[in-house]
Formats: C-alpha cells, sequence, structure tokens
C-alpha cells in the first residue's frame, strides 16, 4: 500500500506556476438532493443540484465529457490529498476504493453513534455532508478517467513497452472487482434499517439534515453511478466484455461488466418497486390518482435517470427497454413465481397486486414527459400497451364483467344519477370532443372516465365518438346503429331492468338522442318507458323514470326546442301521483315512498327554470295544481325557483312576451294562495320570504299577470301582505325586504304608485324587525347593533336630524319610530332572552339621546314619560319584594348612559314639563346612581358605573355640563347628607364615585364646582376614618385648585365657608379651624377674607359661654392666621389686645 500511495504522489508545485495551476479543487459534481428551494414547484421540477439539472444525463446519452470543466490540471485532489489526475486510478485503484470505503464506514459509524441533541445538529451535519462530497467527487473522477484515458484492449500481437501499460491494460478488470466491492458494501436499498429509510420523508425547508438523511442519499448517488460507470466502461470498451479475472480466479464464478450492469439494475428496480409497494400500502383509494409512487424528488430523479438510460441503450446497444424489465417484474409480482431472487421480497408484503400494478404502470407512464433536461417533452415516448393489454385482460375477467380498478372510484359503477341535470352532464361527459390521447391523461375527460371506472361508460364514449365522426344526420352508419338498438329493447327486456340497468338505458338512449336525432330518440325513448306499467313502479324506478324524461326535456332546451307536448306528459303524470299523495287515506308508509318520486320531479322542474335562457318553449306546462297539494307539506325550497327565475329574466323579449304571460300565470295560479294564506305563520320557512319576493319582482316585471284582486297597485299589495303588516313573523320581514329594497326599479315603482307611505312603512317595518329578532331563536343578531346604527343613519334618526325644523322632524320621528315600546314588550314581558333586552334597551336608548329635543315637545313627551316608566322606573323598583330581574339590570347597566344624556337634554329645552323631567331625571340618577354604588370603594366598579360613563365626553358641551350638574345636585341632596352626627351609608364609595367624576370631567365653573362642598366640608370635620378622610381631602384639593385658577379669590367657596363657619361655630369650633388649615394650605386668598367672620365667631362664642378667653380655642385661631401672612399676624395682635 505504501509502494501504491508514493507511487501517485504529485511532486511539489514550482512557486512560478500560475495560480490556477495550484488550484486542485474540483468543482461541486451533481448529487441528489431534495433540500427545499423557494420558488421551484416539488410536484414538477427537479433539484437545480441533481444529475439531470446540472446536465450529467444530458452529456452520458450524446457520450459527452461527464465533467468537461473538471480535471484539466494534472493534479487533482481526493480524499485530501493531490493525485496525478491521468494515472492516479491506474496506479492506486485499491488505494483509492479502500479510501472511498473508509469514507462510508466512517458516515456509517457517524449515523450509529448520532444523537438527537440539537446542540450538535450542526456539526454532524455539516461533517457528514462532508464525507458524502468526498465520495462523491470520487465517483465523479472515476467516471471521468474512464471516459478519458481507458482504452479498448490492444490486438494479442501487440507488445508491452512499459509496467504503466500492463497496469492499464489490467485496470478495467480491476475497476469491475472494485465496484462488484462497492455494491456488496452499501447492499440494497430495501436492506436499509427502518431510521436510515425514513430518511425519504425529511421534507422540511431547513438547511441542516441527520448524517442518516447524507447517508441514505450517498447510497443513492451510489446506486446511480455505478450504473453510469458501467455503461460508461461498456462504450469504451466497444462492446467487448470486460471479466473480472482475480474473481473469477478466487470464485469460480464468471462476473462480468454486463452481468454486474444487469444484476445491480435488476437488484435497484426490485428495491425501487419495493419502496412504491410500502407507499401504496399507505395510499387511501380515493387519493391514489393524486399520490406519486416516489418518496421524494431525488427517487423521482432516480426513475427518470434509469428510464432515459435504458431508453438510450435500448436504441444504440439493443438491449432491453425499460418497460421490458419493469413488466418482467410485475408479471412476476401478479403470477405470485418471481423470476428470480431479487423479486422474492416483492411478495411478501403487496397486499393487493392487481391494483398496485395499474398505479405503478400509471405513474411510471407520467414520468415519461421529463425530457433529458427535466422539463416537459411533448414528442411520443416508448409506450407500453402490450403489458396494459395484460392488465386489462386480468382486470376485466370473467368475460363482460364491468371494468374496474381497485384503486380507481367506482362511483359510477353501480350509481344512478340524482338529478337530470346530473344525468345531463354524465352525457355531456361521454359525448365530449376533448381529445383522448395518452399526452392528455391528466384531462378532464380522462380523469372522469378514471372516476367512473365502468366499461358501459368507456363503450358510450365510443359510441358516441363513432356518431360524431360518422355524422348523425341521418346517414346509413346512424340508421344501423340505432336499428340494432332499439330491435334489442322490447315490453319483455324492459320489465327485465334492474334501477341499475333503467338507469344504463336512459344513459345510453340520451346519448343517442344527443349525438343523432333527437326527436325520434325521445319518441321511441318515451313509447319504450310506457312499456314498463303496468304493474306500477316501484317509487326507485318511478323517480328515475321522470328523470331520464327531465333530461330528455334539458336536451330540447339545449337545442331551442318546444318541450309542450313531453312537459303536459310529465305534468300529468306528476299531478297524478301529488293527488294520491295528498289524500288522507293513503298510507303513511306509501306517502314516504311517493315523496322521493314527487321530490324527483320538483327538483327537475327547479333546474329546467334554471337552465332554461328564456322561458319561451312551454315550460309553464310543468306546472300545475299538483304543486298546490304539495305546498302543505313544506315543500317551499323547491316550489319557491321558478317564480324567481321567471322574474330573473327582465325585460323579457318581445317575442317571449306571451310565453312568459303563461309562466307568470300557472306560477299565480299555483304557489300565490298558498303564500297568502301561510304569511302569519309562526314558524315561516325562509323559503316563504324568497317565494314572496319572487312574486313581488314578478307583479313588477308582468303586472298584468297578477290576480285580479290585486291588479290596481300589485306591488304595493304584496308588499303589505308581506312586509309591512305588524303582525308577521319578524324574520320573514326581514328576509323579504333584503331581496326587494336593494332593487332601484322597485323602489322606484312603489314610490310612484300613489303609496306616499312606502317608505315609511318600510323603515318602520326594518325598525320593528331588528327590535325583535331575538325573540326567535334561530337568529345570533351578532350584527343588531351596526344593522341599527346603519338604519337610523339612513333614515335621519341621528343627532343631526335633529337639527330639521321641529315640524318636519317631529313628522318623520312619529312615523318612523311609531310606537317603539309595543314592539319591545314581548323582551320586558318574558324579561328576556338577554341578547333581545341588550338590543331594546339600546335602541330606545338611542332615541331617546339622538331626538331627545323632539321628545321633549308636547306631541311626543308622552312617549319619553313611558319610556322613563315601562324602561327606568317600573313599578318593581319600588317593591322591596320584587325588584329588577338580572337580566333586565345588566341591560339598563350598559344603556342607562343614553338615557341620561337622552333625560338632560330634554329637560333643558321643555318648554311645559321642563320641572316634571328634571324630576324624573332626579329620580333616575339617585336610583340606579346607588344600586350600581359598591358597598366599598372598587376602582372598577366606580370606574365603569354607568352614571359616571354617562357624563364622559371627548368635548365639553353644555349638555354635558346640565348632567353633572343634576348629578352633583343628586350626591349632595341623597348620598352626602348627615343624619345628626351619622355619616351617610357607604360615604367612602360615595366619595371615590365623586372624585372620579370630577377628574373625568374636567369642569372649571365655580358654580358646578362648589355644589357638592358644604357636605364635603362637613365630612372633613366629622369624620376621621383614614379613607374617607383621604377621599375628602382629595376632592377639596381638586375643587379649591380648579377655583383657584381664577384672578382673586372665589367668591362660590368663600361662600360655601362663610356658610360652613356660621353652621358650625360655637359647637365644632376646633374641628372648622383644622379644616380650614387644609383650605388655607390650598388657596389662602379664600380664607383672608373670612378672617373678621372668624374673629367675630370666635368673641361670640367666648361671650355666650361667659368665661372670659377661650385659650384653647384661641391658640387653634392663632395656628390657622400663622398661615395666612401679615394679615395673619395683625390679626393674632388684634387678640392680644381683647381685655381679659
Amino acid at each position: 500500500m505504501d509502494n501504491d500511495f508514493g507511487e501517485s504522489l504529485t511532486p511539489p508545485v514550482s512557486p512560478f506556476e500560475p495560480d490556477s495551476q495550484c488550484d486542485l479543487t474540483p468543482s461541486q459534481p451533481p448529487w441528489f438532493s431534495c433540500v427545499f428551494e423557494p420558488g421551484r414547484d416539488e410536484s414538477r421540477s427537479l433539484s437545480s443540484e441533481g444529475y439531470i439539472a446540472r446536465g450529467s444525463l444530458k452529456r452520458l446519452v450524446l457520450r459527452l465529457d461527464p465533467a468537461p470543466g473538471d480535471g484539466e490540471a494534472d493534479t487533482v485532489e481526493m480524499f485530501g490529498f493531490p493525485w496525478v489526475t491521468e494515472t492516479a486510478l491506474v496506479q492506486s485503484t485499491k488505494l483509492l476504493f479502500n479510501m472511498f470505503r473508509q469514507k462510508i464506514l466512517r458516515l456509517e459509524t457517524l449515523v450509529r453513534n448520532s444523537s438527537h441533541d440539537f446542540a450538535q445538529a450542526s456539526s454532524l451535519h455539516f461533517e457528514a455532508e462532508e464525507l458524502r462530497r468526498h465520495c462523491v467527487q470520487f465517483l465523479q473522477y472515476v467516471k471521468v478517467f474512464v471516459f478519458r484515458f481507458v482504452e479498448p484492449p490492444r490486438a494479442l500481437g501487440e507488445g508491452v513497452s512499459h509496467p504503466y501499460e500492463e497496469l492499464e491494460m489490467q485496470f478495467p478488470s480491476a475497476l469491475l472487482e472494485e465496484l462488484f466491492g462497492i455494491t456488496l458494501l452499501i447492499g440494497r436499498l430495501r436492506d436499509l434499517p427502518a431510521s436510515i429509510q425514513s430518511s425519504f420523508t425529511i421534507h422540511h425547508q431547513g438547511k441542516l439534515f441527520p448524517p442518516s438523511w447524507h447517508l441514505l442519499h450517498l447510497y443513492l448517488d451510489c446506486h446511480w453511478s455505478l450504473l453510469e460507470i458501467l455503461h460508461l466502461l461498456e462504450e469504451r470498451m466497444q462492446g467487448q466484455v470486460v471479466y473480472a479475472h482475480q474473481f473469477v480466479n478466487l470464485t469460480g464464478e464468471n462476473l462480468t461488466s454486463v452481468s454486474l450492469f444487469e444484476d445491480h439494475l435488476n437488484g435497484l428496480l426490485c428495491d425501487l418497486i419495493g419502496l412504491a409497494i410500502n407507499k401504496y400500502s399507505k395510499v387511501r383509494p380515493t387519493e391514489a390518482l393524486a399520490t406519486h409512487h416516489h418518496h421524494c424528488t431525488c427517487t423521482k430523479e432516480l426513475w427518470i435517470l434509469i428510464r432515459h438510460l435504458l431508453e438510450h441503450r435500448s436504441r444504440v446497444l439493443h438491449t432491453q427497454s425499460f418497460w421490458s424489465y419493469i413488466n418482467a417484474s410485475l408479471r412476476g409480482l401478479l403470477k405470485g413465481a418471481p423470476a428470480g431472487e431479487q423479486q422474492a421480497s416483492l411478495l411478501g408484503h403487496c397486499r393487493d397486486p392487481l391494483g398496485f400494478t395499474w398505479w405503478l404502470v400509471t405513474h411510471l407512464a407520467e414520468l415519461g414527459q421529463f425530457n433529458r433536461n427535466g422539463t416537459p417533452q411533448s414528442e411520443k415516448t416508448e409506450d407500453n400497451w402490450s403489458f396494459v393489454l395484460e392488465l386489462l385482460k386480468l382486470t376485466c375477467s370473467p368475460q363482460n364483467a364491468s371494468f374496474t380498478i381497485p384503486w380507481l372510484g367506482v362511483v359510477g359503477l353501480c350509481s344512478v344519477s340524482q338529478t337530470p341535470l346530473a344525468l345531463l352532464e354524465k352525457v355531456r361527459i361521454c359525448c365530449s370532443a376533448e381529445p383522448r390521447s395518452p399526452s392528455h391523461l391528466r384531462s378532464a375527460g380522462h380523469a372522469q372516465l378514471y372516476r367512473s371506472a365502468n366499461s358501459f361508460h368507456i363503450f358510450l364514449r365510443i359510441l358516441a365518438l363513432h356518431l360524431s365522426q360518422d355524422g348523425a344526420g341521418g346517414g346509413a352508419p346512424w340508421r344501423q346503429i340505432k336499428g340494432r338498438i332499439y330491435s334489442k329493447f322490447h315490453q319483455r327486456r324492459m320489465k327485465e331492468l334492474s334501477e341499475v340497468g333503467l338507469s344504463n338505458f336512459l344513459l345510453l338512449f340520451l346519448v343517442l338522442a344527443r349525438a343523432g336525432e333527437l326527436e325520434d330518440v325521445a319518441a321511441r325513448t318515451c313509447d319504450l318507458l310506457a312499456l314498463l306499467s303496468p304493474p306500477p313502479l316501484p317509487p326507485t324506478q318511478h323517480a328515475l323514470v321522470w328523470r331520464g324524461q327531465l333530461a330528455l326535456l334539458l336536451l330540447y332546451l339545449e337545442r331551442g326546442l318546444d318541450v309542450g307536448p313531453l312537459a303536459e306528459q310529465l305534468g300529468a303524470a306528476f299531478s297524478q301521483v301529488a293527488r294520491e299523495f295528498y289524500l288522507k287515506t293513503t298510507e303513511p308508509s306509501r306517502k314516504l315512498a311517493l315523496w322521493g318520486v314527487l321530490d324527483s320531479y320538483l327538483e327537475g322542474v327547479q333546474e329546467v327554470f334554471e337552465t332554461s335562457a328564456f322561458l319561451h318553449l312551454s315550460e309553464e306546462r310543468l306546472l300545475n295544481d299538483g304543486f298546490g297539494l304539495l305546498l302543505p307539506a313544506r315543500v317551499l325550497q323547491r316550489c319557491a325557483q321558478p317564480c324567481h327565475t321567471s322574474a330573473a329574466i327582465a325585460p323579457p323579449p318581445a317575442v317571449v312576451k306571451e310565453r312568459h304571460l303563461a309562466v307568470a300565470s300557472a306560477l299565480w295560479a299555483n304557489f300565490f294562495p298558498f303564500l297568502r294564506n301561510s304569511r302569519l305563520s309562526q314558524t315561516p320557512p325562509a323559503q316563504l320570504s324568497d317565494a314572496a319576493a319572487g312574486f313581488t319582482l314578478l307583479a313588477l316585471e308582468l303586472p298584468g299577470s297578477a290576480p285580479q284582486d290585486l291588479q290596481s297597485h300589485p306591488v304595493p299589495s304584496i308588499m303589505q301582505f308581506f312586509g309591512w303588516d305588524d303582525m308577521l313573523h319578524p324574520l320573514l320581514v326581514a328576509r323579504y325586504l333584503v331581496h326587494l329594497l336593494q332593487n332601484s326599479a322597485l323602489v322606484t315603482c312603489v314610490s310612484s304608485s300613489g303609496a306616499g307611505s312606502a317608505q315609511t312603512l318600510c323603515i318602520r317595518a326594518w325598525i320593528r324587525c331588528i327590535l325583535q329578532q331575538h325573540l326567535h331563536k334561530n337568529t345570533d343578531g351578532s350584527d343588531s347593533r351596526t344593522e341599527a346604527e346603519s338604519l337610523l343613519q339612513g333614515v335621519g334618526l341621528q343627532s343631526g336630524a335633529s337639527k330639521q325644523e321641529p315640524v318636519p322632524a317631529l313628522s318623520t320621528f312619529i312615523k318612523y319610530v311609531g310606537d317603539v315600546l309595543k314592539h319591545i314588550k314581548p323582551y320586558l314581558v318574558n324579561k328576556g332572552p338577554p341578547e333581545g333586552l341588550q338590543l331594546a334597551y339600546w335602541a330606545v336608548g338611542c332615541v331617546v339621546k339622538q331626538w331627545s329635543p323632539l321628545l321633549a315637545t308636547s306631541k311626543a313627551q308622552q312617549l319619553l314619560f313611558r319610556i322613563v316608566d315601562v324602561l327606568l322606573l317600573p313599578h318593581a323598583v319600588f317593591q322591596q319584594d320584587k325588584g329588577l330581574s338580572p337580566q333586565v339590570l345588566s341591560a339598563v347597566r350598559e344603556n342607562l348612559p343614553l338615557y341620561l344624556q337622552g333625560l338632560s337634554a330634554a329637560a333643558g329645552v321643555s318648554q311645559t314639563q321642563g320641572a316634571y323631567l328634571k324630576q324624573q331625571l332626579h329620580s333616575v340618577t339617585s336610583h340606579y346612581l346607588g344600586r350600581f354604588l359598591p358597598a366599598g370603594p372598587s376602582p372598577g366598579a366606580v370606574a365603569n358605573h354607568p352614571v359616571l360613563l354617562a357624563v364622559c365626553e371627548t368635548t365639553p358641551s353644555p349638555q354635558g355640563a346640565a348632567l353633572r350638574k343634576a348629578i352633583l345636585q343628586v350626591l349632595s341632596d341623597n348620598f352626602l347628607q348627615f343624619k345628626g352626627h351619622a355619616p351617610p351609608p357607604r360615604l367612602a364609595s360615595v366619595l371615590s364615585f365623586l372624585l372620579e367624576l370630577l377628574r373625568r370631567a374636567r369642569d372649571s365653573n365655580p358654580d358646578l364646582l362648589t355644589l357638592p362642598l358644604p357636605p364635603l366640608l362637613r365630612c372633613l370635620m366629622l369624620v376621621n376614618e383614614p379613607q374617607v378622610k383621604k377621599l375628602s381631602t382629595d376632592i377639596l384639593q381638586l375643587v379649591v385648585e380648579r377655583c383657584a385658577a381664577r384672578e382673586g379669590p372665589c367668591d362660590q367657596v368663600t361662600a360655601a365657608l362663610r356658610s360652613f363657619i356660621e353652621e358650625n361655630a360655637g359647637v365644632y369650633d376646633q374641628q372648622v379651624f383644622s379644616v380650614l388649615e387644609t383650605v388655607v394650605i390650598l388657596d389662602p386668598s379664600v380664607v383672608l377674607v373670612l378672617i373678621p367672620v372668624l374673629s367675630l365667631s370666635l368673641r361670640n362664642t367666648e361671650t355666650k359661654r361667659g368665661l372670659g378667653k377661650n385659650i384653647t380655642l384661641r391658640n387653634a385661631y392663632r395656628k390657622l392666621l400663622s398661615h395666612l401672612g401679615e394679615r395673619g399676624q395683625v390679626e393674632m395682635i388684634c387678640l392680644e389686645e381683647d381685655d381679659p
């Protein structure tokens, strides 16, 4: 080994050589990679680092240098050492391959010893990637060396002149033995541990992979490179077989370049098929077409490489084709007798060989679209029809059985189309002119054909294709086919048909009708169907017959032919069955069976009216009195569609006007009476609104078709029936109006019809619907407030509207709102549901707030009084044993600010009942201020108090100031009054509320700020509780500081202090001085002007007591005067000069 190593080392490179000669590192060779690449379609494109994208496959097929840019220097670096490019592989064959094996073994060791420690993930990834790169670079060097430097063997007469030439002659055999050793080292893909095979499923977007991923992809590189090297060797040897002489001498078995290629290829194909079997076992039948056989883009690329290599060898070397190799393996799988030991492993774990074979052949055929550049190609590739014919024979045994593939859908095998349109759609697919070549395997037609998986459908497609090619205009081929098919059906044959057979019969004749003479086939079809009775048909077959006839009718419409006779026949049959269903004597089980028949007719009629372009081909004959018999059975969802479709064609062309009148008359006669009788139902279905809206639009377009009692004004009359009547269910009205109010033509018609109150009636109806929608459980009302807000803005019920002239605005208000309390009365009586109560209180609150000036007028103030009495101050409020329910209290709490703001504004503008409104405002504020006030000061409860929220405004306004004044007056009169020496209840909470109110309001008006000052001073004087003391001091500070912002002493504060002194002098003198000390610190000016009052009060107190000077009291007074500067000092001197 040392000798080999020494003979191949490169001498030191001269320092005078160009820099390019010193770069021994070759470029990165191609390798398999499924790393995520942004912008690459994973289902279509291959890796940019792979053999196809880098041009390796193309150069192999075109017999070009595998790596034209590599190996141009004298030396090449491999495994960290420099080697002589032209001689290294010949001179050091074993050494280089041993080093290659060492790298593989090192990577395998890395896999065994690796852990799941994320801290080591980066180092493991880069080490494994480096090992793999060394191996791939060596394999690339071998390919380049074989292509450039391996020569075919010399003739026998030529002698050997140099030892290197002898090594060169032995090199092909030595290389073959080393390649065989590599196959033994890497083994088979099927034998890899599960931990390594699981790396096929790593498809994340990261860039760090475990060592197992690198090892698995190195194995793939080795498997492909072995095939590529053996193919290059075979080409360089010009057809001469290379023998592994040393292997033959040691084992006695032949090992040639051909046998090694075949064995390795067959083994690799079996392993790839085995991997596909593993994937097939986990594929759902419904996902088989969309699920590919390869695990990742690497195995997909390997399949493409093998296919192109084998197709190239088949053309050039006349070896087996790709499909020959695949078919041989799959035949053994299907027969259960493997062709060799390599295929034996496939039998053990394939549970469905036939289905798997179809699946694999289908997806392998798709790989033929990729050319040697990896892009889709359009040229024809080698087909595999011979093997597909074998599969068809296996699949379609016994003869004439249905053609089914287990993993393809079998919906069409025994299914019966549920609607006429679905039946006709199957016919359209069969008659489709879409190309049917293998290149359109993914076309919609082929996909539908696969889903049906029915040999009868395939026959129908062939029949339709034949008729379209030969011409169906009454020629000899058409007459011959028609005659043969007609002759197959007679009365006995028709009666023997099962449901599936009858469905196939209809499909066959519909295909004939579409591809041939429609009227002739339709007449023959109806004659044959008439042979089915008597006796009466089973319901399922009866429904199927009607579907078939309706499908024929749809074909008539498609051709623009009149459907009168066929529709008349169908309508008469429907009316007869409807009468039997309507009779009370019919058994319930019979009715249930008949309903399926009737429903098929209703659905078919709906499809006819949806499909027809102008409704001018006698479609109205499908409508008769049978519908009137079925309407009570809640079939509006079927019956509503014709009137909608009829009304949607506007305006109708003149040529079809008469037909439209006939359709409309049929609708009015058979549908409208039931709708009018059902309009007051308390459980109306949604389709009742839809149908009513359809008739309204029908009356708009064809007013002459309306019944006689509606002729004067048909549209307003119908809207009165279904939209404006207060007795109607709100959900019915809401859905009905949604359909109509967006139609500008209808709005114009109603406005100009003399019904001047149409807009008012619609708005009032809509308001009622919004308010009452929560009375019913089938609505969530999630957008109730938004919807109501939009409506109020749309009709002018917002603050801007109150700026109108009083008389027109009041008139608008009364017309739109009406008796709003009547609409919400059910919520109040039932005390729920909670969502309804919330909506009701909110909506009425908006009215009170936004329209308060109008509610204060003499014509509307009675409504305002009722609102207060019913919603805010009901009798239950004043009864100790009852009280308000939690749901009502919650609604009041949420919406009380609206009412307080509205009442305050109304009290300010009312000219007749202002005093009473102020009293009502006082009562409401007093009651709910105390109701929602916590027992102790709680920041959250006080901050969210509804009375406090009512006075919060972003921009100060006179209305807000008036409301705050009322609230402060309530606080002073009801919550801060002492009973003798006893403080009021919940004093701390009240003071906390007052402090928060003053902070948020930011008022500077002394008249407003000083309203609570007298009781506040009394709290400071009489209550020593720390919490109350602090709150009182904070409020006093806020009031005094805001009043002190003006120039000079505040008269209001001074007046309050003077009253405070006069009321408490002689009883609480020391406490008075203590409170005044607090005021002096905040604003001395208001106390300075009170010095004469204080001195006089002191002397009067001493005189009344008759005990001379009161030293304690005078000391307290002197302490106060000490804070008043010079004037305080002067007064103190005066006190000293008083007579003893």
